[in-house]
């Protein structure tokens, strides 16, 4: 499948002031790839940032795919694979084995990770309808792709939507994630492609945090009576 990269960006670091810089260039990128009735989600909590900026650019609507990582159980700042909001769950396999994670082990992840992820639906979601999807091309974004993982368990459930096309846009990824992700999405666009054995999402970015959950709903709720405002 198609890649979209910014061949002087490759390999670089610190070149995005922050998530909402980093939205504007990729909405840059975007213009020429996206139909007026396209439908934009943001992976929270990174990826709302980048897609407010996206929607504020390309002037769509913004929504959020709520996608969690599976947590080592030793290390929750690692994940051993992802589950999706309508249930889709994918296991990296290879590392589970190089873990040795137990079969009760995985089930316990699992269930917690769930129980994560109904909670932040219904946040950042609330009552409002989901986005209609079949036969438009969807964007997913977020900040970055590091494993790639979290990403492709939502491209998994935006197909299930039949959608005529799904673009995945973020401004920075490792070599493995995009090749990974680019297998599954109709295009790809990541700004700042970085290959070696050493990734950090944050690595691309001057200003960075971890957002809370309250900040991803600030964001929202701006995007949404923005559009509003318009309409």
């Amino acid at each position: 499948m198609k890649v979209v990269e910014i061949a002087a960006l490759r390999n670089k670091i610190h070149i995005f002031k922050n998530r909402l810089h980093a939205g504007m260039r990729l909405a840059d990128e975007l213009k020429q790839h996206v139909e007026r009735d396209a439908v934009l989600l943001a992976l929270p909590s990174g990826g709302v940032p980048v897609g407010y900026a996206v929607s504020k650019s390309l002037r769509l609507p913004l929504d959020v795919a709520v996608v969690r990582k599976i947590q080592i159980p030793w290390n929750t700042e690692a994940g051993f694979g992802a589950i999706s909001w309508d249930g889709s769950l994918i296991l990296n396999d290879s590392l589970v084995k190089e873990l040795g994670l137990t079969p009760s082990q995985i089930e316990e992840s699992i269930a917690h990770t769930k129980k994560i992820l109904s909670k932040r639906t219904r946040k950042f979601r609330g009552n409002r309808p989901a986005p209609q999807m079949q036969s438009r091309t969807v964007i997913l974004v977020d900040d970055g792709l590091a494993s790639g993982y979290t990403m492709t368990t939502a491209v998994d459930s935006v197909r299930r939507h039949e959608p005529q096309k799904i673009i995945v846009a973020v401004p920075t990824g490792s070599r493995g994630a995009v090749r990974l992700v680019s297998s599954k999405a109709n295009l790809t666009v990541c700004l700042n492609i970085r290959e070696g054995p050493f990734f950090a999402v944050a690595d691309a970015y001057e200003d960075w945090h971890d957002l809370t959950d309250d900040e991803v709903v600030q964001y929202l709720d701006r995007a949404h009576s923005e559009v509003s405002s318009v309409e």
